[in-house]
């Protein structure tokens, strides 16, 4: 004699529960995956912009201690100083001395691995541009890790392009950062 259908009990769970719950588990696993590739991102990013700040500083304070030459510090936005260009070993003027050390601040000196400078943004470069009588626009630029606008600034225009089929066309991955400095008179 056979027993009822409910007085027989369930026991263990069948293949396809098993399947489900590896699926789900699987699913979850890459979202939490993308979801720490996308913070890395942000964090590379957020230390990218606090290195560019540095720079930006750096070059403002050194603008401002020598103002009385403060045209002196103009490379304007063809030529900006940085990554591929090299850095003069030999300066006269303390402008010239500023501008050395911040190209090659630009370039990573502050840190090194080995004999590689591995310090700054990747593909830093930095512009000073006159806006007018005793204002400069001091810019730092760098490759962002993915596209979002193009920055207003010409500082490194057309130079973060990645290679054909990448996100980084039209400088959507190159990310600036602007100070204004003004030189105020200080004859009475």
């Amino acid at each position: 004699m056979r027993k009822p259908e409910s007085l027989i009990r369930q026991s263990g769970s069948s293949l396809i529960e098993i399947l489900v719950t590896i699926l789900i588990m699987t699913v979850g696993f890459l979202g939490l995956a993308g979801f720490m590739v996308q913070q890395q991102r942000q964090d590379i990013d957020s230390y990218q912009r606090a290195q560019a700040l540095l720079l930006l500083n750096d070059m403002s304070q050194r603008l401002q201690s020598n103002r009385a030459n403060a045209n002196n510090y103009v490379t304007g936005t063809v030529s900006p100083l940085g990554i591929g260009m090299t850095c003069a070993t030999t300066a006269t003027t303390i402008a010239q001395q500023d501008l050395n050390a911040w190209c090659r601040g630009l370039q990573g000196a502050a840190e090194t691995l080995g004999t590689q400078s591995v310090g700054a943004m990747v593909g830093a470069r930095g512009c000073v541009e006159s806006t007018g009588p005793q204002q400069f626009a001091i810019t730092v630029a760098w490759q962002g890790m993915s596209p979002i606008s193009a920055p207003a600034s010409l500082c490194g225009a057309d130079l973060y392009n990645g290679p054909t089929g990448s996100p980084c066309v039209n400088d959507l991955c190159r990310r600036t950062v602007t100070t204004l400095v003004r030189i105020g008179s200080l004859a009475p």
